[in-house]
């Protein structure tokens, strides 16, 4: 009889691990692992989680580097959108799991898989990115989630992993990091506490430089274009290239708290040296070559993108509409962003741009007026202070 085909989105973990075993061995499915590549995984690791795969069971492993797209369907939009969820998380995690979803999905799909599965418990945000994306995309799919369903504990999956000959190093680590192209976040005993951070040494890119350093980075039509002078016609590795350079003064870190899907508070800590640096100098830049309602709207539709993004919302056609926008907003978007890097910290020096809007000969803020004259800014103010003028005389006849 043959063997029903099941598409496991694997990452090596024990989650993952353990449903890659227990679907081949217990359930009988041919099992198909493969890992979406958002940027977080080096070649070693690849490697080493592709054995992984094989040694518990999989008939086939396949790495899908889905990194560019990621670039081009998400990471840019977010950049336009100066995306930052509750003004602090840049949705590094977030936004990557519906592109792996979107990714395992489509290969689901490609090979004739009658299920597919992942690894993510019933307490978090995962689960439902995942779970809707594949029924969006391919309702006749069935979704089987082993971690979810048997309320699994991490003891239990490690024991089922000995006893059926398969030896790792599942040590839990103090800390729970997902690394990606844009950020990495970082759980612990702390993030479950409020009133509690996470010390220097939970992040993973400790502090090197103690010095300052210019950091330029220059925008055409608000895409990443060079760094420090250097073109980059590739914008994953401008953004890599950010990365290593923020990361060596341990700039980047925060932490979110934030509403979950599920509907409860989660806390979450983070570092994104790229992330912070490119969309504070990407706003930097636009407060100079845009219109105050350019920058209004931006902020409003911005922050709709980014909550629906968070939210597993990517597939909704207003998230079209809303790229269309944003995409048309960075016309002018074009200069070079002067920052300063310090340990722990950077300033946002200034901008060269042919585009700068306060580069006119109408006049200087504070200094001289050159496009008016006194009599036309006293009839402006006394034009301007009418409606409130009329509401304050009603007030003042009604009190009598």
């Amino acid at each position: 009889m043959k063997k029903e085909k099941v598409v496991l989105a694997f990452s090596g973990g024990l989650d993952t691990s353990f449903c890659a075993m227990y679907l081949s061995q217990e359930k009988g499915y041919e099992v198909y692992t493969a890992l979406a590549n958002t940027g977080g995984f080096s070649e070693d690791d690849l490697k080493r989680i592709e054995e992984r795969a094989y040694k518990l069971g999989a008939k086939k492993h396949l790495s899908l580097d889905i990194t560019k797209e990621y670039y081009e369907k998400s990471i840019q939009y977010m950049i336009f959108g100066n995306i930052l969820r509750n003004g602090t998380y840049p949705i590094s995690v977030s936004s990557e799991r519906i592109f792996q979803a979107i990714a395992i999905i489509n290969y689901a799909k490609e090979i004739g898989a009658d299920y597919v599965a992942h690894g993510s418990t019933g307490a978090g945000n995962d689960q439902v990115r995942f779970d809707l994306t594949f029924d969006v995309l391919a309702p006749e799919i069935g979704i089987i989630t082993p971690t979810r369903d048997m309320t699994l504990t991490r003891e239990y999956e490690i024991n089922y992993l000995k006893e059926h000959g398969y030896e790792a190093d599942f040590t839990k680590m103090e800390y729970s990091i997902n690394k990606g192209l844009w950020g990495t976040s970082i759980g612990g005993k702390e993030t479950l506490k409020s009133e509690q951070t996470l010390p220097e040494s939970a992040y993973p890119s400790q502090l090197q430089e103690y010095g300052e350093e210019t950091l330029t980075i220059s925008f055409t039509d608000g895409e990443i274009s060079a760094v420090n002078g250097k073109a980059y016609s590739d914008k994953v590795k401008a953004i890599q290239e950010i990365e290593r350079i923020g990361s060596r003064y341990a700039i980047g870190r925060d932490m979110h708290i934030g509403d979950t899907i599920i509907g409860i508070k989660g806390r979450v800590g983070f570092e994104a040296a790229a992330p912070l640096l490119i969309i504070n100098g990407h706003k930097m830049l636009e407060k100079h070559t845009l219109s105050k309602w350019q920058q209004y709207w931006k902020d409003q539709v911005g922050n709709w993108y980014g909550m629906f993004l968070h939210e597993a919302q990517y597939l909704e056609p207003v998230m079209r509409d809303i790229e269309a926008f944003l995409q048309s907003s960075q016309r002018n978007v074009t200069g070079t962003v002067i920052i300063c890097l310090r340990p722990y910290h950077y300033t946002l020096v200034g901008v060269e741009s042919d585009y700068d809007l306060m580069k006119t000969d109408f006049g200087e803020y504070g200094e001289i007026n050159k496009a008016w004259t006194p009599e036309d800014a006293k009839g402006f103010t006394k034009i301007t202070a009418i409606p409130t003028k009329i509401y304050h005389a009603v007030q003042k006849k009604n009190e009598k």
